[in-house]
């Protein structure tokens, strides 16, 4: 079991809790809210398995995905207002995710041999299409569509792999470099308040 696997197993459980707070905040049931969970946490990597015809989609294959999501869904029911105080560090674990899914997504369409437009597309796809399909279902903008930088973040990192392959051959290092990239353009784009906005208004 290697550092990747445990952080993409953490990263699912934490946006199986953004997800389920969303839901909460929304009013959602129990059973609603673990759905809500569920979907944000394993639907960009089901869209891009589907996409690419991997089948059965990665998570089918390891019940640890199901018990990362389960964590995350009690986590935030349990210390539900904790996890509220603490928005700075969710924002960061969720880039850090995104961060990762965005690699991951990237291999994974790598190893069906891919393009690598399309294996960055992938990447964008895995990162971010659970956080769309969970504000889809709770009648929200997704984040994505919005002005805020966020899949040009993903873009950026993708690009950044790609780079790093040409020069390393030290797989751990390029996810590294990659994710790096996604994490401070999300926070630069955060604190400065950076958008992709060119409305005159």
């Amino acid at each position: 079991m290697n550092w990747i696997y445990l952080l993409d197993l953490f990263g699912t459980g934490i946006f199986a809790i953004s997800g389920v707070i969303t839901a909460i905040e929304k009013k959602f049931d129990l059973v609603g809210a673990l759905i809500i969970g569920f979907i944000t946490a394993i639907g960009g990597g089901s869209v891009r398995d589907v996409m690419i015809g991997r089948f059965p989609v990665g998570w089918l294959n390891d019940r640890n995905y199901i018990f990362a999501i389960l964590v995350g869904y009690l986590v935030s029911y349990l210390f539900y207002n904790s996890v509220r105080k603490f928005k700075i560090s969710m924002f960061l674990f969720d880039t850090i995710g995104i961060g990762l899914f965005t690699i991951l997504g990237i291999q994974v369409a790598q190893n069906y041999g891919l393009r690598i437009e399309v294996c960055i597309f992938m990447g964008i796809i895995s990162a971010t299409f659970g956080g769309v399909i969970r504000d889809v279902l709770t009648n929200e903008i997704p984040l994505i569509f919005r002005k805020e930088i966020y899949a040009t973040a993903c873009f950026a990192g993708g690009i950044t792999y790609f780079i790093m392959l040409q020069f390393s051959s030290i797989e751990n290092l390029n996810i590294i470099s990659s994710m790096l990239v996604v994490i401070v353009i999300r926070y630069l784009a955060i604190k400065n308040k950076w958008t992709l906005n060119f409305s005159s208004e």
